[in-house]
Parts: C-alpha cells; sequence; structure tokens
C-alpha cells in the first residue's frame, strides 16, 4: 500500500499522488510536517537544547508542538500582537521574537539537511504533459515552503527580509513512476507489483551523505539464490530500468537507498518503458532486498530464465554508491564473458590532436589506478593539445574481436570519480550536473554524465593498450612490452597501490584489475586473455604501461599530467 509521506534516518519521501499541498496551511496541517516537526524536538530534547528548554519552561498548558504549529498557523494571517490579543496564553511565546526565530532557524535547516523526494504514481494512460505538470508542481512546492518559512518570520519581526535567498527549500529530487508488466515468470511474480520509474528530475546541487564512503571485497557468485526468501514490500521500491551496455538491467532498489537509485541517472542511460513493455531483462539487481542470505550482497546466473541477478541486503554496509553501481557491472560483465566478449576495467577515448591526428586510446587499470584522473590530465591540457575527446568509457567496457580489429564499446554514460583526485576548480565547475556524495568525507565522489549512450555503443577500434601503473616513478612515462606474455602477466597481475576507495591499503593486485566478474570467471577470461592478446600482437597494436604516479605524494595531480603529454607524443609521432 503506497504512502504519503515516509521518513527514514535522514530521507524524507513525499508522495504527491497521495496528498500535494497547495498551500501553507495545508503543509502545517499534513501528516508529513507533523512527524518532520516531531523528529526535530526528538532531535532538540536529545542535545539538550537551550531553546527547547525555553519553551518547556514556559509552561504552556497543552503539547508544545501542537502549542507551536498553532502560533505558525495565526503568523500566517495575524501579527504577533494581534495574537498576544487573542490568544494570551501565546503571548509568552511571540514575545520572545529572537527565541522563536532562531527556533524556526534551526527547524528549517533540519528540514533542507534531509534528501527531500517526490515521486508521482501515474497511470497509462497520462500523456507526456504530466511530466511538464510534475515539474511544474516541484518548482511550485519549493515556492511553498520558502513562503511559509518567510511569511512566519516576517510577521515575528515585524518587517519583510532585505535580503532573499532561492535556495532548494522544497524537493531535492522529483520521480514520475508508472506500473509496468514485463511477462515475469513464476520466481519474479514478487517484482510485478513495484513502479518503473520514466522521468527523474534533479534539482542542483544534488548532495546525499551515504553511510560509508568505501566498498569492501569481492561479489559472490552463487549457484542459486532462494528469491522466496526475500522479503520485499513493494511500496517500499522503486525501478530503474538501465541499460548497462547493451544489457538492459531493472534495478529494484529501497526507498531507505534512495539516493543511490536517483545517482543511477548521471551514470546509466535510463531506459524508456516503450523498450521494457513485456520485455524479459538481461539483468536484474534487487538493492536493499530483506534476505537472511549469508553474504551482503552476490548473485547468480539464472540459466533457466536466461538472467543474471544481483542481490544487496538492506543494512548499512551497502549504503554506499559502489554497491550499487559494481554489482551491476558485474552482472554484465559475466554476460559478456558468456558471450565471448573482454570485460576491461579502465578509461577509453577517442584522442584528436589540434593537427588532426587521432587515436583510440584504452588505459586498464582498477580503483585508483589513475585511469579517471588521466581522463582530467587530458581535460586540462585539452586547450593546449586537442581539438576534441570523446569518452568511450570512464570505467568499465569490453572489447570484441571484429573482423580486422579489436573494437571497445563502454557501459556507462557518466563518471563516478573522487573529488580528492580532481583540480581543485573542477567540482564547483560541475555543480549544476553533477551528484555529490559525502563531499566532507575521505573518498568523497561525484556522479556526472560525460557521454552519450549512442556514443558509447558506436563501438571504436583500438589504437593503443596500457596498464596504469601508478606506484612506480620513472623518467620514462610510456614502456612498452615486446612480447605477449610479458603483456598479459603484467595486466593479469592487475598491481597497484590502493587509494582509499576500499576498505584495501598498501600495494594490491587484482586479476585482470577487474574483480567485476573476470576475477570470478579467472578460467574463462584467462582463456579470452590468450586470444585477445594473441590479436593485439598480430594486429601489431601496441601494448604497454603508462605511469600514472596519482599514488605518489604530491604526484596526484602532475603525475597523470605528465602521463597525457607522453601519450600526446605518441599519438604525434606514431599515427
Amino acid at each position: 500500500m503506497q504512502r504519503a509521506f515516509s521518513i527514514t534516518n535522514n530521507k524524507i519521501i513525499l508522495n504527491f499522488t497521495l496528498k500535494y499541498c497547495s498551500s501553507e496551511i495545508e503543509i502545517l496541517e499534513s501528516e508529513g510536517f507533523f512527524k518532520v516537526f516531531e523528529g526535530f524536538l526528538k532531535k532538540l530534547s536529545k542535545s539538550g537544547s537551550y531553546r527547547l528548554k525555553y519553551f518547556e519552561g514556559l509552561r504552556i498548558s497543552q503539547n508544545l508542538q501542537e502549542t507551536l504549529t498553532d502560533v505558525f498557523k495565526l503568523l500566517l494571517v495575524l501579527s504577533s500582537s494581534e495574537i498576544s490579543k487573542i490568544k494570551s496564553e501565546y503571548q509568552k511565546i511571540v514575545s520572545s521574537p529572537d527565541m522563536i526565530i532562531g527556533f524556526i532557524e534551526e527547524f528549517y535547516n533540519y528540514w533542507r539537511r534531509h534528501e527531500r523526494y517526490a515521486v508521482i504514481h501515474a497511470s497509462k494512460q497520462m500523456s507526456g504533459i504530466q511530466n511538464v505538470n510534475f515539474i511544474d508542481e516541484m518548482n511550485n512546492f519549493t515556492d511553498l515552503i520558502l513562503k511559509l518559512y518567510r511569511t512566519i518570520e516576517e510577521k515575528i519581526n515585524g518587517q519583510t527580509h532585505h535580503i532573499y535567498r532561492q535556495l532548494s527549500a522544497g524537493v531535492s529530487a522529483g520521480l514520475v513512476v508508472y506500473p509496468l508488466e514485463w511477462r515475469a515468470t513464476h520466481k519474479y511474480e514478487f517484482l510485478n507489483s513495484v513502479f518503473f520509474i520514466d522521468t527523474i528530475t534533479i534539482r542542483p546541487p544534488f548532495i546525499s551523505y551515504p553511510q560509508q564512503t568505501t566498498r569492501d571485497g569481492f561479489f559472490k557468485e552463487v549457484d542459486e539464490l532462494d528469491l522466496g526468501e526475500i522479503s520485499l514490500d513493494s511500496a517500499d521500491f522503486l525501478c530503474y530500468p538501465a541499460w548497462v551496455g547493451d544489457s538492459l538491467a531493472y534495478v529494484y532498489f529501497h526507498q531507505n537507498l534512495m539516493s543511490h537509485g536517483v545517482a543511477l541517472c548521471n551514470l546509466f542511460e535510463l531506459a524508456k518503458l516503450s523498450e521494457c513493455e513485456g520485455r524479459k531483462p538481461d539483468l536484474i539487481y534487487i538493492f536493499g532486498a530483506e534476505s537472511d542470505m549469508e553474504d551482503e550482497a552476490c548473485y547468480f546466473h539464472d540459466k533457466e530464465s536466461n538472467i543474471f541477478v544481483g542481490v544487496a541486503k538492506n543494512c548499512k554496509k551497502v549504503d554506499y554508491f559502489g554497491y550499487m553501481k559494481k554489482m551491476l557491472l558485474t552482472l554484465h560483465n559475466v554476460k559478456m564473458i558468456e558471450q565471448g566478449n573482454l570485460p576491461i576495467h579502465g578509461a577509453y577515448v577517442n584522442i584528436t590532436l589540434k593537427n588532426g591526428k587521432e587515436a583510440n586510446v584504452a588505459i586498464v587499470g582498477d580503483s585508483g589506478a589513475g585511469k579517471s584522473e588521466s581522463l582530467e590530465a587530458f581535460r586540462i591540457l585539452s586547450e593546449e593539445y586537442l581539438q576534441g575527446i570523446k569518452i568511450i568509457f570512464d570505467d568499465m567496457g569490453s572489447f570484441t574481436i571484429s573482423n580486422q580489429s579489436i573494437v571497445g564499446y563502454g557501459t556507462e554514460i557518466g563518471a563516478f570519480v573522487r573529488l580528492d583526485d580532481l583540480e581543485n576548480s573542477y567540482a564547483y565547475n560541475q555543480m549544476d550536473r553533477a551528484i555529490f556524495m559525502n563531499p566532507d568525507k575521505v573518498n568523497a565522489r561525484l556522479i556526472m554524465p560525460v557521454s552519450t549512450y549512442s556514443e558509447i555503443m558506436q563501438g571504436y577500434p583500438v589504437d593503443i593498450l596500457l596498464y596504469a601503473n601508478n606506484y612506480v616513478e620513472k623518467s620514462t612515462v610510456l614502456e612498452f612490452f615486446e612480447n605477449k606474455q610479458e603483456a598479459i602477466e603484467c595486466f593479469r597481475k592487475g598491481a597497484r597501490k590502493a587509494k582509499g576507495t576500499t576498505t584495501e591499503t598498501g600495494i594490491v593486485e587484482s586479476f585482470f584489475a577487474n574483480p567485476f566478474g573476470p576475477y570470478q570467471r579467472q578460467n574463462e577470461t584467462n582463456l579470452l586473455l590468450d586470444r585477445y592478446f594473441d590479436k593485439f600482437y598480430e594486429l601489431d597494436i601496441p601494448v604497454g604501461q603508462i605511469y600514472t604516479k596519482l599514488a605518489i605524494d604530491g604526484k596526484e595531480q602532475s603525475g597523470p599530467q605528465e602521463a597525457a603529454k607522453a601519450l600526446f607524443d605518441w599519438i604525434m609521432k606514431n599515427k
């Protein structure tokens, strides 16, 4: 059963379909206002707030929350002096303007510190104009919250404000969702009543504060999961239908983890509902399930339905976007391996220099090796060196052998990057489009769109393949392997110095620098490595290492820039 309002931890979800406030008085009389106000008073009580003690010390006869709500209602139409005449018991409250305004400011900030989402459950018959109306209603709701806040303060003060800050006081993001049927077999019928996202509206800057800042370990592949043991209330879940490369994924996420579900829109192409109607997905991910399974997150291949299925429990540990993104990539990569394609953990770009020379460059490396930071270095140096750059993938993609070339494809339209390793001004320049996660903590992240789906799926033949070495300092920034075995050994070893993106520390190794599929399917991947590296050397495609120096103190930005310049020089001489 749908709920008009819910508040959990730091997330507030408003169901505009069941309840939409169109006036200030409706807000003050709503269930949502009551619950938010109740939570605020509990917080003040727990912290021993002097303002709360002041109001409690007035010895008001009725419940304090009801009294203050009543005062707020009266302040919408009356001045402080008029209220004192009509209700003498309220004189003690309104006669202390500094105290009550301080209280209102704290309450207003308490509301704004929550992640706030609006959802509208639409019917199939509704036309596209519904989305336009929803955006208007989101804007109107923001204006209404600001008007309520300002009116009450101005009535207390007896004068208007002279400075107005048009803050994002309403909701941070809004979603239009629809019912959808995709011919689910019996074992997936419990997902049938979950609504699918059709439209997402974000009001920047969008900042969320997940409980975790790192991801731990690998995702375990199991033979099978008993989906019947998963407890899922459809009122608590939404589905983001995503294109992960050429895989159609239905991502069911618990609304307690709403920020991760919404953040998907900056990373994976949102599939049209017309593409999903009656269509079985390639991948299913249930993120935030109530389950007794042993691992926090695991996956299996449902061979009967030919669907790769991942499940993550609803627990504090998975409240990090890495658990959302990386499971989807793992599912897709395992599918790629079974199809004979080679999953690549790295960055792949089409670079055109100012003299017109062009190259498609693949840089392989695990988290923190410097692949994304190298792309950032390309951007910084673009004005001096580049005519253009196209990002095919920033984290994960795949290679396929096509005729007399190895062709690379992307999986994501966006990037999930560390703030610490970016140029200081860059994050501020992305405020209008990026989603920020824990910006005040180590391993702070931003998620931003960097490409289009049609571009990442176009297919670009590889011109050079490099392994990103982030911990060795050499005067030679580019080195090439003379033979296949030497190259495979380096790439398969996947060595890097951990940068705090996971719980690992020091020099670590990961199979083929890719814990998301190849690690779980090492035998199959080894066969693919032999086949693909044979092809690289047969086609005389250069294979080597690029020393990004990202993990060397003081080289976090200069190292990738030196690597970028060396790569530009190589393209200049060899293309």
